[in-house]
């Protein structure tokens, strides 16, 4: 059974590509929130689904490192579901391209492959975690504008947004509704193995494509997540595929990346199940959007204790009028890419990152000293 790659062991063929860890975190950016695809299988190893491939990523000081497995021939228990769900397993990319090749030979070592620069792996690998915005720069803008920003910054340095699927962000976001994000990991992985067609199996973890539209718009799939333990939002995923396809038809998720973001938001309202916070975060994460500012309890309250915003005192619940006050307040203070700002104290605030805040005060005064030089 093929295994997870692992750089140091020299057992696959790695390849890789210029970025610094200032420009890209992998252990912050797809643990946040934004993906529910990627787990860590060795250590600074992430291993995920994206644009129906199974990637292994790591990365060095200044190395994006990566590794896309083949889709190997699905046996035993994954035909059998294959039968039951009665879904599609065309193991297609978004481009209607198969997945060619076979699987790499063992080398002694790892391998960087530099005589091919503009592979489609690259290509993919870029556009996903949109290196072409230049984070030192747009960070360095943003702290000029904001301390505070500059503050948790220089801690939390190479956070940056997925430009994900549009339909897997739309649908895996529905399933974060009251959720937190351990939960909704199994979430989504429990409607990828339902519904999904399978790609690989890797020490005995298998690995499955995000379902299709039409997969998820099906009759059968609310009671059938149902009984996977999805409660509410069964209706609202089945619901909202169903609407897409009957009122505007496949290509009209990702035709919102064309169409202003107050247009768009408003256009992901209109689903089952889609409110502010998830429509938001759908044009952030997957439409191009980047003044969206997902709005929830969470920000109000870094809003209310980190800027001594005043808007909404007293105010139990998160209305419409105060969601939009907040997400212009922010927006006129960070400008264009004021959700890229949101993401990095969203993450900051998170419990599970809590110790990279305990570094030594003294460091941070340096540093602030020395920029105040350089200025």
């Amino acid at each position: 059974m093929a295994k997870h790659a692992v750089l140091s062991s020299g057992a696959k063929m790695w390849r890789s590509l210029a970025c610094a860890k200032s420009e890209l975190r992998l252990d912050l950016t797809l643990a946040c929130g934004q993906s529910f695809r990627w787990r860590e299988t060795a250590e600074g190893h992430w291993t995920g689904v994206m644009g129906g491939r199974v990637w292994t990523l790591t990365q060095t000081e200044d190395s994006l490192w990566y590794h896309v497995y083949n889709n190997q021939e699905w046996q035993g228990e994954g035909s059998d579901r294959k039968r039951r769900a009665g879904v599609s397993l065309q193991m297609e990319n978004k481009s209607g391209k198969k997945f060619k090749g076979a699987l790499k030979k063992e080398e002694e070592e790892p391998v960087a492959v530099t005589s091919v620069q503009d592979t489609e792996e690259e290509e993919m690998l870029r556009d996903y975690f949109q290196l072409n915005v230049k984070l030192g720069d747009l960070y360095k803008e943003l702290g000029a504008a904001d301390p505070h920003f500059k503050r948790i910054a220089y801690i939390f340095s190479g956070v940056r947004m997925l430009r994900q699927d549009p339909t897997e962000c739309l649908f895996s976001l529905i399933c974060t509704s009251n959720n937190h994000i351990s939960r909704i990991h199994g979430m989504v992985e429990r409607l990828c193995q339902a519904l999904g067609a399978p790609l690989c199996q890797l020490d005995q973890t298998s690995y499955y494509n995000f379902p299709s539209l039409s997969a998820l718009a099906d009759n059968s799939v609310e009671a059938c997540l149902r009984d996977l333990r999805f409660g509410y939002r069964a209706q609202f995923l089945q619901k909202s595929a169903k609407q897409i396809l009957d009122t505007h038809g496949l290509q009209w998720l990702e035709g919102l990346r064309s169409v202003p973001y107050l247009q768009a938001r408003d256009a992901l309202r209109t689903l089952p199940g889609v409110g502010n916070k998830v429509a938001d975060c759908v044009c952030l994460m997957s439409l191009d959007k980047t003044e969206a500012v997902p709005i929830d309890t969470h920000v109000w309250q870094i809003a209310k204790r980190d800027y001594n915003y005043a808007s909404g005192k007293g105010q139990k619940t998160i209305t419409d009028k105060l969601n939009r006050e907040i997400g212009d307040f922010f927006r006129q203070l960070w400008g264009p890419y004021a959700g890229w700002a949101q993401s990095v104290l969203f993450c900051a605030d998170l419990k599970g990152f809590q110790k990279l805040k305990e570094m030594p005060q003294l460091k941070q005064a340096k540093k602030e000293e020395t920029d105040e030089e350089e200025d």
